[in-house]
Formats: C-alpha cells, structure tokens, sequence
C-alpha cells in the first residue's frame, strides 16, 4: 500500500509543479527522498517514473490547447496561422534539444542533488520577484507575434533549465517577458514549447532506461499516469485564469522559501 501512495503523491507533485515557474524536477528530486518506488523492485526505478508521468502531462497540454494547436482546421487561414505557430515553437526547441543531447548525462551526475536544487530554487525565485517589479515593456499581446528571432532566443532562455531546480517554465515565461511578450502569451508559448522539449527528454531517457518493468511496476506506472494527467489539466486551467488577473510574484517568493529550506535542511540537519 506504501507504494501506491507514495506514487500517488509522486504524480501530484509532477502534475501540480510541471507547468508552473516552481520546478518540477527540483520538487521530485527532494519528494524522492522521502517517498521512494524504488522497493517496486530495482534501483532507479523512483527517477524512471518521474520520467514516465511526464508523457500524461504534456498530454494534458494537448488536450487543453487542442483548439489552438491542431494544425489541420478547416479554415485556411487559420491552419496557416496555426502552422506558423508550430514552426516557431519547433524552432524554440532547437537549442534545448541539441544542449540536452550533449550534456544530460554531466548535468544528471553532477547538479541531480537537494542542494542544487535549493541554490536554483533561491536565484530563480529572486530574478522571478526582479523581473516582475521592473514592469517590463509588452511589445508582443499573442504567441502569434513571435518572430523566428524571438523564439529562437526563447529556447536559449529554456537551457537554462537543465539546471535542476530552475524550473523549465520560469526559464521561458521569464525568458519570453523580458523580451517583450505579455505574461499571458509567454506562459502560453512556454506551454506549447513543452511539447516537444518534454517529449524529446522524455524520450530521451525511456530509451536510456529501456522498457523492462515488472507487472507490479507497470500498474504503479499506470496509476502515476492518470494522477498526473488530471492533476496536470486541473492546474493548467486554473494557472492560465490566474495568470489574467495576477502576477509571479507569489511563485518567487515560495521559490525562495522552500529553497531556503532545502539549504538549510541538506546543508546542516541532513
């Protein structure tokens, strides 16, 4: 029972944290330490899940944004624009892909800690609170205003998440205001570049990790499966209502604290 639990509680995480400015790796890495799989039988198996649920979340993005990603819609004006989307996002994703393919296996061995991800939680939280109260000039209200140029610099901004504990979301939407995209249309890209780049990582270590689980483990991975997809959905509608109405400054300011805590935690009581 211990187990399906902890992967329940697992899954939430992944589906609360995976498309808000908080880090979802950084969160799983320290939930890991309390709430391990790994007794499902074979050592890995807790960072193999947390790879695994992240297919149901990206295809909750899928689902929420249907309308506005399906490319093939009968008006032809609007599978142009669509289509345009899709070439951007695609050329966003381009810079994470080719960095990820060469330094995954040195950023896993040497940042995947508690305490990395505690210093990343911290600064992150910090330029989140900078870049809110600099009131940012908006030159660009709809994804459908990205430039090629604007994108491209986006998925350098995305890199930056490779670091565990600075959260793939924050490094985008941060990323996307600063260069002049409104916190609504840079949160939205941020959601549509997840796609591919969760995908591609995604796929990235499944293929490193192999396929060989034992029915035990397939049916904790289907239960993690279906939590995070109705958690990931749930959260995605509420984040894009609360984005209209308010700022990230509360998200930097969790930020901060529990990386304070997680510092203080590894550092001297651990």
């Amino acid at each position: 029972m211990e187990l399906y639990i902890n992967a329940v509680i697992l899954a939430i995480v992944e589906g609360v944290t995976e498309f808000l400015p908080v880090s979802s790796t950084g969160h799983l890495i320290l939930f890991e330490q309390f709430f391990s799989l790994d007794e499902a039988g074979g050592t890995g198996f807790t960072e193999a899940f947390e790879v695994i649920i992240q297919l149901p979340a990206i295809l909750a993005v899928v689902v929420y944004f249907f309308p506005k990603i399906w490319p093939f819609q009968a008006n032809a004006d609007r599978r142009t624009e669509v289509f345009n989307l899709w070439y951007r996002v695609v050329a966003a994703f381009i810079p994470a892909a080719i960095l990820g393919l060469l330094l995954d296996d040195f950023i896993e061995s040497m940042l995947f800690a508690p305490l990395p991800v505690g210093i990343a939680l911290i600064v992150g939280g910090i330029i989140l609170i900078i870049v809110e109260k600099r009131g940012l000039t908006v030159r660009a209200d709809s994804v459908h205003d990205i430039t090629y140029a604007l994108a491209i610099a986006i998925g350098f901004f995305q890199c930056l998440a490779m670091i565990p504990g600075t959260s793939r979301s924050a490094a985008t939407i941060i990323g996307g205001m600063v260069l002049g995209l409104s916190r609504a249309a840079a949160a939205e890209f941020s959601f549509f570049l997840a796609i591919p780049t969760m995908l591609g990582a995604t796929t990235l270590k499944l293929i490193k990790g192999g396929f060989g689980y034992t029915p035990l483990q397939w049916t904790i991975l289907g239960i993690g499966s279906v939590i995070s997809f109705i958690t990931a959905l749930a959260v995605i509608a509420v984040f894009m209502r609360y984005i209209q109405r308010r700022d990230f400054v509360p998200f930097g300011v969790y930020r901060i604290v529990i990386g304070a805590i997680v510092v203080i935690y590894f550092m001297w009581i651990a």
